[in-house]
């Protein structure tokens, strides 16, 4: 599988070895509209079927965490019932260090 960045690709590997499933950009969800067309799409990284919940892995690059913050913000917005979970850098490598698999499926529901 061909995954946008490289933390995505880590990200996967460490669901497998908890037995997590994920589909991989399984959806996208319209943000904004305009003139007859969508102009914001919103593509979370991961869907874990499990937990029902989205997921964004993001960089520690400040503009992007704050792009992608308000993106989720609003998708929780227009989108109510789905859970979205925003996982940067620091956050990302606390969860793949969690020892038990109980640890890391808490991280993922919180």
């Amino acid at each position: 599988m061909k995954f946008a960045h490289y933390s995505e690709k880590l990200f996967s590997e460490h669901l497998d070895l908890f037995d997590i499933n994920w589909i991989y950009e399984p959806r996208s969800f319209p943000l904004r509209w305009g003139s007859g067309a969508i102009k914001m799409m919103f593509t979370p990284d991961f869907y874990l079927p499990e937990y029902d919940t989205y997921i964004e892995i993001t960089t520690m690059d400040q503009k992007l965490i704050t792009k992608k913050q308000k993106k989720i913000k609003l998708a929780r917005k227009l989108y109510p019932q789905t859970s979205f979970k925003l996982i940067n850098e620091k956050e990302f490598y606390n969860f793949l260090t969690k020892d038990k698999e109980q640890s890391v499926k808490e991280a993922i529901a919180s």
